[in-house]
Formats: C-alpha cells, structure tokens, sequence
C-alpha cells in the first residue's frame, strides 16, 4: 500500500465516556437515551445482551431496565464533545493527519509506518492510558476496505481490536464475511438492489463490473466497487471542506402553546449559532426559522410554521441574528392559535456561509454593530461557563428545554462538576 489509511473508532462511545468517571458501570448493562430521553442511541455490550435494540423506545423497555438492572443515562453532548476531543489529541501524537469522521470515528493517515499494526495496538493503549476509551482499528489501502477492517475487527476478537489488511491473501479470506449491507455507504435500498442480482456480500460487490455498478447505483457504487478493488476514490481530506450551512435545533422537553416561550427557545438557537459561526470566523447571508407540532400526536392539532430572510449585510453578531429569528418566528405565528397548538420542535438555520474576511462589502456597508461586544459576551461565557449572560428574550426558566433526568455531571467542563475524593 502507497498510502495506508486507517480508522478508529470508540467502543460504545457514550457509554464507554459514562465509565470513565464511574467504576461502577463496569460490566453492567448500561444505556444512553436520545434527546428527551426518548430511547436508546448507545449501549454497552452487556444491555445488547439483554436484547435492547439500538432506538428502543425507553418505556418499552422499563420492564427489562428494571428486572436486570440497567443503568440508564441522558445523552451528556458536552461530557461527549470533550472526551472526543481527547481521543483526537492521541490521535495526533501518532499520525501527521487526522480526519474527524463522527464524535466517534477518525480517520487516520498511517503513510511511513513500517509496522502498522505494532503502531495501530500502541495507539489503542494509549488512548485507553490517557483518556479512558477504548478503541478499535482498522487498516488498509481505501477508506471503505478500512471501514471494512474496523467492522471485523469489532465482531472478531481474534484480532484483539488491530485488523491490518495489507495483505491480499487477508482480504480475499475476510470480503466474503462482510455482509453487502455492511458496506459503507451502502444503504438499505442499495442493499436491496443489490441482493435481487445476487450480490450478497463485499466480496460479490467487488467483482461487479464498474459499469453495471454505476447503473445500479450511479457513480457513487461505482466508487465503492473501486474502493474494494484497492484503489482509493474517496480522498483523505488533511483540510477542512469550508462549512456552506448549519443548523441549531432542539426537541422541546414540555409542548410550547404561546409565542414567547417559542421565541425563548428560537432565541437560545440563535445565540447558539452565532457563537458557532465566531468559533469558526464565519458570517451568514441568510437565516431560517422553523417550529412545528408533534406529527405523530392524533389527539391535538397540526402546524408547521417556517420562514427565511436574507442578512444583510452578511453577520455572526447574535443581536442581529436574534432580532432576524424574531422577524421571520412572527410572520407564520399562526393568528389566535395560544394554547391552541403545541409546538415541540424549533430551529435556526444558517446558510451561505463566509469567512469574515471574505464577505462581500457595497460602499454603503456599516461595520459590524458591536464586535468587541461579542468578543466580551464569548469570553465571558467561555471563563464562567455556558449561559452566564444570556439575552433577556431567552428568558430564566426555560421550561422548553430538553428532559435530561438521567444526565450524569460534565466533569471536564464545569468546575462545580468536578468529581470530589474524600
């Protein structure tokens, strides 16, 4: 191989971040719930044991949490975010280049390592020294044959979390085990496609012919049959594609029936979105606020409201986007209709996304309102935490937020969350 690629990913991540700070969880089944605690997005190897399906609804499965113990946590998103962060800074000690798949998958370029699996089982120890995790790796010549790698690599315990495979006597005993369905990039209805002419697995998809792949699935099959094949058709990306878009939206833990507890919760979005596009010094051209009811709920009425407007100029300054949200929440306000409806979603949307810098400017453009403002509000919140100033329309009780009954302390990032040994 030219240019291995590996990659690795985090044991039942959630979970495995939960154990870090907890001893007791250890070999006891553990889940970690969706947003409103609604059901199960991680669990440990034990709770699968038991049968607990990944998005288990949680009150279909109190009867089995409560015969056999399970502990049962609230997603903890900053806890996840930092110990993610944590595993990358290991990552970095080991490889020039690191590509960030997910929260929990990293792409890792292993170019220049002469023993790649001695590299790969030193990296493993390390992060599990340092952080907590445990971690599972796999190698080869392509993105998708090293995600086919990690897979059996994390069902095979023979290969003790290392699966290196170079060797093209290793592939052609393993492709015929991985299920065509397995493959990245492959979907259910791909899958499905596939198995009518009888490619069933990462072996059969390999010898399709290219051209028959691309029909069945256009050039993005073709891709995946060249990836199997060795060669690499999905770049190792070392920089960052710049972000066109982004999206800050939340369940609401209670129906919202008025405007203005709507409006609080539209506006914390807005807050947080401006902060986004300052940690990555981008301004936004356009703004989208949405809110709907609960689709699945027979029992009340049904509303969808969502309305965009263009920023200009172009800005990251959440005084201004707040004011725009404010803007485009009233116009599809359904008249009359407090206490009529409740709302359980809302959401801002940011979109045409720029460097500050490269924004574009009209002889008329006043400069950013309030920059050493924001600058101030960001480091304040950043030295005594999240939501220590806040705007007022965010209100104090926020009674939409998300339940989290069940959310253990953020211990890496809240002193008043630090644990205490006595």
């Amino acid at each position: 191989m030219t240019q291995p690629i590996a990659i690795s990913d985090s044991a039942n991540f959630y979970v495995s971040a939960e154990r870090i700070f907890d001893p007791s969880l250890k070999g006891v089944p553990v889940i970690v719930l969706s947003n409103n605690d609604g059901c199960a997005v991680a669990r440990s190897d034990e709770a699968k044991a038991l049968g607990i399906k990944m998005g288990e609804p949680l009150h279909l499965i109190r009867d089995k949490i409560e015969a056999h113990g399970v502990r049962v946590f609230s997603s903890n998103y900053t806890l996840y975010g930092d110990i993610s962060r944590r595993v990358v800074e290991v990552y970095e000690d080991y490889t020039p280049n690191v590509e960030i798949y997910s929260i929990d998958e990293c792409f890792l370029d292993f170019g220049g390592v002469k023993d790649r699996t001695a590299h790969a089982k030193a990296m493993r120890r390390d992060v599990l020294l340092r952080v907590g995790v445990p971690v599972r790796v796999g190698i080869a010549a392509t993105k998708t044959l090293a995600k086919c790698a990690n897979d059996i690599a994390k069902k095979n315990p023979i290969f003790t979390g290392v699966l290196d495979m170079a060797d093209p006597a290793l592939v052609e005993w393993l492709l015929p085990l991985v299920p065509v369905g397995d493959i990245w990039g492959i979907g259910r209805k791909t899958a499905a496609k596939l198995h009518g002419i009888g490619v069933c697995t990462a072996a059969e998809l390999r010898d399709l012919p290219s051209r028959q792949a691309r029909a069945l699935g256009t050039v993005v099959l073709e891709r995946t049959v060249l990836e199997l094949q060795g060669e690499p058709c999905i770049a190792f990306d070392d920089v960052e594609p710049p972000r066109k878009g982004m999206a800050v939206t939340r369940s609401a833990g209670v129906p919202m029936t008025d405007f203005d507890t709507v409006f609080q919760a539209i506006t914390a979005h807005a807050t947080r979105a401006a902060e986004k596009l300052r940690q990555h010094g981008l301004v936004a051209g356009t703004l989208t606020v949405f809110f709907h009811t609960n689709r699945h709920r027979s029992d009340r009425p049904q509303y969808a409201g969502s309305r965009s407007t263009r920023l200009t100029p172009m800005s990251s300054d959440t005084f201004e986007l707040v004011a725009a949200a404010k803007h485009c929440a009233r116009a599809p306000w359904p008249k009359g209709s407090d206490k009529t409806y409740g709302f359980t979603k809302a959401g801002v949307m940011l979109d045409d996304l720029l460097p500050l810098e490269e924004r574009p400017r009209t002889l008329f453009d006043a400069p950013q309102k309030s920059p050493d403002l924001m600058a101030a509000l960001d480091a304040v919140n950043s030295r005594f935490g999240k939501k220590t100033l806040v705007l007022a329309s965010e209100g104090m009780s926020r009674s939409w937020q998300l339940r989290a009954n069940h959310r253990s302390p953020r211990y890496t990032t809240r002193i008043s969350d630090l644990p205490v040994v006595r």
